[in-house]
This record gives C-alpha cells, sequence and structure tokens, in this order.
C-alpha cells in the first residue's frame, strides 16, 4: 500500500495511529534515529504521552555511491555490514575501517550536540520504540536494533512510516514489533513518499528535544514551516 504524506509531522501521526496499544504507559520510551526521525518520533511521543530522545546511528556509504548502504554504526559500539554489498563492490577491510571511523566521529560530535549534556535514557526493561521517517536498505536501523538490545529492553519495536515490504519483513527477525504505514510496491526512495522532505538541521532536533511530549501542549512547526516563517 502507497501512502504519501505531506510532511514527516504527518506521517508521525499516522504511525502513531498503528501503536496506541502503548499509549500512556510508563514503561515506554520513543527513540528517534536523527535527524529525519526526529520530527517523526516527537509526533509520535506526544500521541503516546512517552519520552522522547535520540538513538544516534550513521549509515556506512558505499564509496562513490554514499547513499547506497553498505552497513552502519551505532552507540555502544555496534557496527552492522552487509557483507553482500562489501564483497561485490571489492571493498577491502581498510576501506570500510576508513568509513567507519569518520562516521564515529560524526556520531561521537551529534551525541555531544544533541544530548546538551543529557545522560542517554533508561531503557532496561522497556519498551523501546525506535523511530525513522522511512526505511531502503534498512541497515541503519538493524544497527539501531541491535545495539538498543545492548541496553536490556523488555521489547523492541520499530516504526517507520514508509518502507519496502521486503525490508520490514527481514527487520520483523531481528525486531519483537514492526509498524510500518506505507509499503509502497516500487519502492525507490524515502523522500518519494512526502510532498515535503526538507533536510533537518541540528537546531531543529535541539529544538524538538526540548520541547515536551504532552499530549495537550502545541505541535512545533513542520521545518519547511520555520524556514517559510523565517525568510
Amino acid at each position: 500500500m502507497r501512502v504519501v504524506f505531506h510532511d514527516r509531522a504527518e506521517a508521525g501521526v499516522a504511525l502513531a495511529a498503528m501503536l496506541t496499544r502503548y499509549a500512556r504507559r510508563r514503561d515506554v520510551v520513543v527513540l528517534a534515529l536523527p535527524r529525519g526521525g526526529v520530527p517523526v518520533g516527537w509526533q509520535v511521543a506526544r500521541a503516546l504521552d512517552a519520552p522522547l530522545d535520540v538513538f544516534l546511528v550513521r549509515k556506512l556509504g558505499v564509496p562513490g555511491r554514499e547513499e547506497l548502504a553498505m552497513g552502519a554504526i551505532a552507540s555502544g559500539g555496534v557496527r552492522v555490514l552487509n557483507q553482500k554489498l562489501v564483497h561485490a563492490y571489492g571493498l577491502g577491510d581498510a576501506v570500510v575501517e576508513r568509513i567507519a571511523a569518520a562516521e564515529r566521529l560524526e556520531l561521537e560530535r551529534r551525541e555531544r550536540a544533541y544530548r546538551e549534556g543529557q545522560l542517554r535514557p533508561e531503557v532496561r526493561a522497556k519498551v523501546a520504540i525506535l523511530v525513522d521517517d522511512g526505511l531502503a536498505t534498512g541497515s541503519t536501523m538493524r544497527a539501531a536494533v541491535a545495539a538498543v538490545r545492548l541496553l536490556e529492553p523488555s521489547w523492541v519495536v520499530v516504526g517507520v512510516p514508509t518502507s519496502p515490504a521486503s525490508t520490514c519483513e527481514e527487520l520483523a527477525q531481528e525486531a519483537d514489533e514492526v509498524a510500518c504505514v506505507s509499503t509502497p510496491p516500487r519502492f525507490r526512495a524515502v523522500g518519494l513518499s512526502y510532498r515535503a522532505f526538507p533536510q533537518v538541521s541540528d537546531e531543529e532536533v535541539r529544538e524538538l528535544l526540548r520541547r515536551p511530549t504532552d499530549p495537550g501542549g502545541p505541535a512545533p512547526a513542520s521545518p519547511d514551516e520555520t524556514r517559510r516563517q523565517r525568510a
């Protein structure tokens, strides 16, 4: 089924509607993958009346085709590799290590920038809902699932607005539950499931993390609306 969302905020509301059984529970935490997953995750956290935090993951792109993920790294020293792609492109260990080291620096920078001195959320014995704005190969989310497992949650949910059906099926073998609103039959890119799909800035991530997820509170403007207001 194909659904085209206006923006990430609308996608987050649609995703939250699939997760209502987790609403108003004290054992739930929403973990959004920056940057694009944060506006989606904020809406989910607001609808469920759950705390929101970020979970840092970095894609490892194939040299020369950086949009193609050969794997990913996540907080806690977790690394996931698509060995078929690594071998198909003839990438040696040194190349993979160089790319991973560069992405690790960016992961650590984002940890400092987004958390602003705050500790990582308590996940042990809780339901961890990992949220992104969409999946393609699923490498980034697989790394997130593997990393969050190390924190000993009671249940791991993957929630995304859009993804190939095959990727959701693969992730269902690793997460306890997968919720996906739209599974386009000819999936080409995450952005094609959105009418407005602007880049999300570090400051927008920080602003959303500071904003309470109280269901009765005001919703933030979407990034594209914020840019129009500033223009």
